[in-house]
């Protein structure tokens, strides 16, 4: 294992526009470590200072009276910037929530994170299954990730499951673990069946004369050890 450690993150937020009036109003970030997940997380609300659309209520269930008194962005910069540390960043549709994680760090005095650093998993499951439906509710649905944890959008169960996307979108199925409800550290592994010899062979198609040529190539290529696959087949059928 390479020891790689990315952060898988979602916001949430009170609308679209990350450089005008819009707000973080809610932060979740997953560690993983060679696409598993460490156990460690960063998690907060935040007060916005500004109204929250009712639109966006019925989302994620914030309402304004929850958010107020929360933490300001910038009295939690420096422990996000903490947490994340080098590591690459995983979002889902990355420029929504890369847009609005630097337009909050130049507010509060800091450095937006190079676009770089940032893993857009929603152009991953484009290119992975073109022309089928990409949301991160499909996707769990597509690997068979449960979505009984939530009933509403929330920043750290939508990193979580993020989290198990983007392991499957890498081809990790077989590597998973500590992944289901019973937070059993096994490694789970994908049965696979075995082909059973048939009751009865099938027979050979080719003609004496094709299999006498195969014969007398294998007798050309052996050489003197004669010690193909083919002649230890026939040796062994033989004896």
């Amino acid at each position: 294992m390479s020891g790689k450690r990315e952060i898988v993150f979602d916001t949430e937020t009170t609308g679209f526009d990350a450089w005008g009036e819009d707000r973080i109003t809610e932060i979740g970030c997953v560690e993983i470590l060679d696409l598993i997940p460490t156990g460690n997380t960063f998690h907060t609300y935040l007060d916005p200072k500004r109204d929250i659309p009712e639109k966006v209520t019925e989302i994620t269930g914030l309402t304004r009276e929850f958010l107020d008194g929360k933490p300001l962005f910038s009295d939690k910069a420096q422990e996000f910037l903490d947490f994340v540390g080098d590591a690459q960043l995983v979002a889902h549709n990355a420029e929504f929530d890369m847009g609005f994680v630097n337009a909050e760090l130049v507010r509060a005095g800091r450095e937006p994170v190079p676009a770089k650093r940032f893993t857009d998993t929603l152009k991953i499951a484009r290119a992975k299954f073109p022309g089928s439906p990409a949301s991160l509710d499909a996707l769990c649905k597509r690997f068979d990730i449960s979505l009984a944890s939530r009933d509403k959008h929330g920043a750290l169960v939508d990193a979580e499951l993020l989290a198990r996307v983007y392991l499957d979108l890498s081809g990790g199925r077989m590597r998973r673990f500590g992944f289901d409800d019973k937070k059993d550290t096994a490694i789970q592994t994908t049965l696979v069946s075995v082909a059973k010899p048939r009751p009865v062979p099938l027979p050979v198609r080719l003609s004496e004369t094709e299999q006498a040529s195969h014969r007398k190539f294998m007798e050309k290529i052996g050489g003197d050890d004669q010690k193909t696959v083919w002649q230890k087949y026939w040796a062994r059928a033989a004896g």
